[in-house]
């Protein structure tokens, strides 16, 4: 049964409100992750807790258990200056920046026109109504070895 401390291996389609098809993992590489230790989204993690290998559920997830909603104090207008010489400022590129406090957050540059580079710091999936179609493959305790490194590995022992 899944619960805290188990690494949980699903096979999933995710698609947004309109039905395309965002991400998906199959049996052949499915998806896993140590339960409980807050590396799949809230929603995800509440949606799946307690149910057994061979358990199918599909999932609404709201950005407020998702990934949140846009905040539009994340997108940000910047001179091509404050980038290293050598950075290709090119649309889709993502790069870290300090937002202080000892908080990191990525960022994807969406345009460049001229000297300003258009930059969003929200993740690709905040603000959408996630659609999750989920299956459960395998759930078993997790390894001391993967306790300590705080996620799952995979089948031949190595990290993700």
């Amino acid at each position: 049964m899944i619960k805290k401390d188990m690494v949980v291996s699903i096979k999933y389609r995710l698609t947004n409100g309109t039905g395309e098809v965002l991400d998906e993992a199959d049996v052949a590489e499915p998806f896993s992750y140590l339960h409980g230790h807050h590396q799949v989204i809230p929603g995800m993690e509440q949606g799946l807790d307690g149910l057994k290998v061979g358990d199918k559920k599909k999932l609404t997830i709201t950005p407020d258990e998702g990934y949140g909603e846009v905040n539009e104090q994340l997108k940000l207008t910047l001179k091509k200056e404050v980038f290293p010489k050598d950075f290709p400022c090119e649309p889709g590129m993502q790069f870290q920046a300090d937002l202080g406090g000892g908080h990191r957050n990525a960022f994807t540059i969406i345009e460049v026109v001229g000297n300003e580079v258009k930059v969003d710091g929200n993740h690709p999936l905040a603000g959408e109504t996630l659609h999750f179609d989920i299956e459960v493959l395998e759930v078993r305790p997790a390894t001391k070895e993967e306790m300590q490194h705080g996620h799952a590995h995979g089948k031949d022992g190595h990290d993700h």
